[in-house]
Order: C-alpha cells, then structure tokens, then sequence
C-alpha cells in the first residue's frame, strides 16, 4: 500500500500547475519535511488546501516529483497506467503499421502523462527507462499494465536514477524472451544494429530520426562529410546512402569504431571506403586543420556534457567556441548541422550560438531547416523544457 501525503505548494507554484505544468519542483513544496519516502503518493494542495493534482514523490534532475492526474478520485494503479499505456499506443498507430521504421518512442513521460517513465520500442521488444526510484517503486503494476496492453517479444529495463542521476549497471532483461543482439530494426528503410541488453544506450538515438532523414534525402549526394562526436556513425551511414563521397566520422570512446561498422555493415556498405576516427573531437579539429581537410557537410551533435583527459565541455558554455572551429573546416556553401538535446539551453539561445559563431568568423549564414523532436516524442506546450531537441541546417557562405 502507498502512503498518501499531503504536500503545500506556495501561492506561485500552485498558480503554474493549475495551467498544467507537471513537475513538482523542489522549491514548490512548503511543507518538504514530509517528503520522506519515494514512490508515495502526493496529493499536492495550494496554501488553502485546496486541491490542485495527484502525482508521486521521485527525486530526479528535474524536481521531486510529478502530477499525473488532477482527479482526487483517481487511483495510481496497474489499471491507471494500463489506460495511460493504451492512450500512448493510439498516438503512434501510423508508426506501428510502418514497416519501413520498426523502432521508436511509445510512451515519453509527461507528453504521455507520467513525468519520470518512457518506453521505447524495437521490432518487438520493449525498453523502459526509469528515471527515479519514485516511478520505479511503480515497476510492477508498469509492467502488468505492459504485459496487458502490449504484443511484445521481450521487455528490457533502463534503470536511471543513481546518485548522479546515472544508469544502474546490470543485466537489463525483464520478461519474455531474451533477445539475440545485436538485432536489426529499421528506420525510414534503413536498417540499424541495436544491443538492448549493452549498458544504458543501445546503438541508435531514436529522437533523431527525422534528421537522418533530412541528412540521407536532402544533403548528401555527393557530398564529403564529417560528423563529430558520431556514436555509432547513424548519420555517416545515412549520408552514405544518400551518395555522399565519403564520410569521415569522429568520436573518443574505442568502441565507437566497430559500433559504426557494424551499422555500415547492416546496411550493405563497405566501411573500409569511409573514414572512422577514434580521437577526441578538440584534437581532431587541430588535426584538419594541419592536413587542411575541409567538409561540405558536418554534424555537430555533442552531448550536454562532456570530459576527457583534456577537456571539460558543455553545450551552454562552450557550443559557440564549438562552431566556430566547425566553421573553419566547412567549404563555402556548405552546411553545418547544428544540434543540441539540452533541455536547459532554449531555442533562442541556441540560434544565438550559431549567430554568434557566424559573426565571429565573420561569414554569411542561412538556416535552411529546423528540427525539434518527432512526433512520437510527444511533449505538452505546458511543459516546454520537455521538447529539447533543437537541430538547425546552417548553410555557410563565406
């Protein structure tokens, strides 16, 4: 049984989740002293005691917790989340009947109504990542409810809520039958090799789906293109499908190396023709600039935050400083594509980087495109922060 508790918010938060803001922040709650156990139930009031929502005590980077109904009468039970899960299913129905794309998003936290839970899917297999022992405390009556909505082959966990809000090492199987990794699902055609079972990533960043795309359609055909910090190379292997000259991708961890052949492999490309660097990105730009190689095409999709032996970079500090030395490796007429997944860096400010850098460097720039996150990715205009990706095509005229 959870324990129910009554939890006061100040006069200003109440009035920002009467409009449907869905996270509880830290410094919402009056009375945080009761907040002892998480997974319970919070039965949020404004400073009169009136009620506001329904949601659940779980620490994670964004705040305490989360609303997920504003119904008092509404119970936290397997059959609330097996209604939530139905719902989510009926929003991706096209996707489902897609044979050309067989993984994608199938329930992302609170666009589906569940701040701190969301569920993937690959050909058959279902991945659910938790982000704080809250949501997790409801892991069995999630699961029931998967197991009762869901046709599935096996079902695999991400646990994400460690001190450092870190993935939790271990084996990741839950039910069904255990895959045989790596498996093969496809996206717009193209074919990607996933292991669910492989630490907290899986081989492919499904909410860039609409960008690889773009990239494989529309920029391509004979380019020479460069992507950094390139995981496992899914955007050098679209450009090569859409007729690139060559790729050259780059990224510092070892494994990146077999990872982004095995994803040329799977798709029937020689890998031996493209380029795959294991080096750190900063040192990389040094080293085209010595050989004087240039590009007319470069991904630049860093994480938030990065360390190596010799850096420390993150996104708001540091992207500007990032571009301009893309820039500098970019042929005139080229383009760059911009991206970001941090949600504490706006649209505006990001624009304002490429702004910028461009300035700094003193070429003319046109935004060709713009992409945020695909429509299984579901977010909420209550909740902004929620739809972080920001990927914009930069033509550079120099």
């Amino acid at each position: 049984m959870k324990t129910l508790i009554n939890v006061i918010v100040n006069q200003k938060a109440a009035a920002k989740l009467r409009k449907g803001y869905p996270l509880i922040e830290k410094d919402f709650v009056q009375n945080n002293k009761v907040l002892t156990e998480e997974g319970a139930i919070l039965r949020v009031l404004d400073n009169k005691k009136t009620y506001i929502g329904t949601g659940y005590y779980g620490l994670q980077n964004k705040g305490i917790g989360w609303i997920v109904t504003n119904n008092p009468e509404e119970a936290i039970d397997a059959a609330f989340f097996t209604k939530k899960i139905k719902n989510a299913l009926a929003h991706r129905k096209a996707l489902m009947e897609d044979l050309n794309t067989t993984a994608f998003r199938v329930f992302n936290g609170e666009g589906d109504g569940i701040g701190g839970l969301v569920i993937d899917y690959y050909d058959g297999f279902y991945v659910v990542h938790w982000y704080s022992e809250g949501i997790y405390s409801f892991r069995s009556e999630i699961l029931k409810a998967m197991k009762k909505t869901l046709d599935y082959k096996g079902i695999y966990e991400k646990k994400r809520f460690n001190q450092k809000g870190q993935y939790i090492e271990g084996d990741d199987f839950v039910d069904g039958e255990r895959g045989e990794f790596p498996i093969f699902i496809k996206e717009n055609g193209v074919q990607f090799a996933v292991d669910l079972n492989d630490g907290a990533m899986t081989g492919i960043f499904l909410d860039q789906r609409e960008v690889r795309k773009a990239i494989r359609e529309r920029y391509s055909h004979q380019a020479d293109m460069l992507n950094m910090f390139s995981y496992t190379g899914a955007f050098s292997v679209c450009a090569a499908l859409g007729g690139a000259k060559k790729t050259t991708s780059v990224d510092v961890a070892n494994r990146s190396k077999p990872k982004t052949i095995q994803q040329f492999e799977a798709n029937s490309l020689d890998a031996s023709s493209q380029e795959i660097v294991v080096d750190d990105v900063f040192q990389y730009f040094k080293y085209a600039a010595r050989k004087k190689r240039t590009f007319d095409l470069v991904v630049v999709d860093p994480p938030s935050f990065a360390k190596t032996k010799k850096r420390t970079f993150s996104v708001a500090k540091d992207y500007t400083e990032l571009l301009k030395e893309t820039i500098d490796l970019t042929n005139n007429n080229g383009v760059i594509v911009a991206s970001t997944n941090s949600s504490s860096v706006e649209i505006k400010k990001f624009k304002s980087f490429i702004d910028t850098a461009c300035k700094e460097k003193q070429v003319k720039y046109t935004i060709l495109e713009q992409h945020t996150l695909p429509e299984d990715f579901r977010t909420i205009a209550e909740f902004p922060e929620g739809n972080y990706l920001k990927v914009f095509f930069v033509k550079i005229k120099k």
